[in-house]
């Protein structure tokens, strides 16, 4: 079974930065391929894909992050954590952050959906204040 836990949420001032994580076990060697992400869902708002990287390192940014986010994918022996560092915060940065992995290697070249991901984390808040 595999399983995802992010950390690393908190509240920051406008401008400050932020590293969230995601750790993902389970699945043995097999989650070393797998295509992962990081979405994000504000208040009253859909859930959207911020940042991902398929399973082949391929690496692409929502257009509203481009310059400001960074992912970044670590394989360890037996985890794979992904992190995401997001710089020069503003308010609409806030709210909860989930990790995301599919078994599928490849992603399409516009942003990924919920439905492309069958393994989710339990989020973490990002809360931004001016």
């Amino acid at each position: 079974q595999v399983h995802l836990e992010e950390s690393g949420g908190g509240s920051v001032q406008t401008g400050g930065s932020l590293r969230i994580s995601c750790v993902i076990s389970g699945s043995g060697d097999a989650k070393r391929r797998y295509s992962l992400a990081w979405f994000r869902q504000a208040p009253e708002k859909a859930r959207e894909a911020v940042a991902w990287i398929s399973g082949v390192g391929r690496r692409n940014y929502a257009d509203s992050v481009k310059l400001r986010y960074t992912l970044s994918r670590v394989t360890g022996e037996n985890l794979i954590w992904t992190h995401l560092d997001i710089d020069n915060l503003r308010p609409e940065d806030s709210g909860v952050y989930y990790c995301a992995a599919t078994q599928q290697m490849t992603l399409g070249g516009t942003a990924p959906r919920q439905a492309d991901f069958e393994y989710w984390g339990q989020g973490t808040q990002v809360s931004v204040s001016s």
